[in-house]
């Protein structure tokens, strides 16, 4: 006959077994849904195979002459986000926003009174590129890209606000605003996607490439960077160069996002978009 010690320890292992098997199979289905969340289906296959195709194409049309002045508008309006980096950052921080303004060759300035420089100088490039990613996530997922098209939406009237004195700034966002709810009508907004992902893809890669031509390729002495080495230290290309890894770090944090967060498929995509505002021509 086994010990006392050893029968209670049998006991209390019986006792356990259950619990144990529970705790077993729970962290089982966990990796198993961890897994099956980050597999690429055949939808996500093809937007990461349309996000390919907008790097290359942006980076041709970006240095083809004659034919760069196609991406424009859309310099325009990744700009446009640039400032409202700026803007919004400062409001946040305390300060004011005197105004906003568009330079047609492709420039742009927001006037603030105070605010945290040292949030608010980063804020334009860090902030178009978070806006960035946060459309190429919602880029995976048409219902996703409705929410993302108010928001943005709901942004440009901000920077509509502050740039209301500028021409250009009126007439890019009016566009922009325009092309957005042109896009709702087309097949239930499945047209929607493709250019939410399209201005979020240009709005990542133009906050590098804007880092790149003022630090490295010009060296603006008047750049984000520049201005913020002045003030706190280091060089601007450190700076530069720091940022542009933030922002490459956004991108792919809103491509993995989407991946693990939409695995619909396009037909399952098509058919939630008819009873979320449906929209259609």
């Amino acid at each position: 006959m086994p010990p006392p010690a050893l029968q209670r320890s049998a006991r209390s292992w019986r006792a356990a077994a259950p619990h144990i098997a529970h705790i077993s199979a729970t962290t089982s289905s966990a990796v198993l849904l961890s897994r099956r969340d980050l597999t690429v289906n055949d939808a996500q296959k093809v937007t990461l195979g349309i996000i390919a195709a907008y790097v290359v194409a942006i980076a041709l049309l970006w240095n083809l002459p004659y034919v760069r002045w196609v991406l424009w508008p859309f310099k325009m309006l990744v700009i446009a986000f640039h400032e409202f980096g700026h803007a919004i950052s400062c409001v946040l921080t305390g300060g004011r926003v005197k105004s906003i303004s568009l330079d047609p060759r492709e420039g742009g300035v927001t006037h603030m009174q105070g605010g945290c420089n040292a949030i608010t100088l980063p804020a334009g490039y860090l902030g178009s590129s978070l806006i960035g990613a946060l459309l190429t996530f919602a880029g995976f997922n048409i219902n996703a890209s409705k929410i993302a098209s108010i928001v943005v939406g709901v942004c440009f009237l901000l920077t509509l606000w502050w740039g209301r004195r500028d021409w250009l700034t009126i007439g890019t966002v009016l566009l922009a605003v325009g092309l957005l709810v042109a896009c709702w009508f087309i097949a239930h907004a499945e047209a929607l996607r493709f250019v939410v992902l399209f201005i979020g893809v240009m709005s990542s890669l133009y906050s590098v490439w804007d880092i790149c031509d003022d630090l490295i390729l010009r060296k603006v002495n008047s750049s984000d960077a520049s201005v913020f080495a002045q003030r706190y230290g280091g060089s601007s290309q450190c700076w530069g160069v720091f940022w542009v890894i933030i922002s490459w770090g956004f991108m792919a944090c809103g491509i993995v996002a989407g991946i693990a967060a939409f695995p619909q498929s396009a037909a399952q995509q098509r058919e939630d978009s008819q009873h979320f505002i449906p929209t259609k021509i």
